[in-house]
């Protein structure tokens, strides 16, 4: 379990979600009431900054458990479930490398 290609697929999903909470957090910026939008629009864009706040918030849970997963890598516990201690499908690690779970133990 403890190859490169899986740790450099874990280093490749934290960079991509840092990259993906960026653009978040810049989506997310105040809309500003002095703005020449119409009413319809400024609610579109309230309701839109609510969906992308959601997903920001989607995206840091994701890099917590992705760092979380990299800083066991290399020791017993990587790729273990940390509820039954059964080793992970190495699909379910490259296809969900934030996992923590085997399948039987994530429903």
């Amino acid at each position: 379990m403890e190859n490169e290609d899986v740790k450099q697929k874990i280093l490749s999903e934290i960079s991509k979600t840092e990259k993906l909470i960026e653009e978040y957090l810049e989506q997310t910026q105040p809309i500003e009431p002095d703005c020449a939008i119409g009413r319809v629009s400024r609610m579109d864009a309230i309701n839109n900054k609510s969906v992308i706040e959601a997903s920001l918030r989607q995206a840091e849970s994701k890099l917590i458990g992705l760092k979380r997963v990299f800083s066991m890598y290399g020791t017993g516990d990587f790729g273990k479930c940390i509820k039954c201690k059964k080793q992970i499908p190495l699909g379910r690690v490259l296809f969900r490398p934030e996992s923590l779970y085997c399948i039987n133990c994530a429903r």
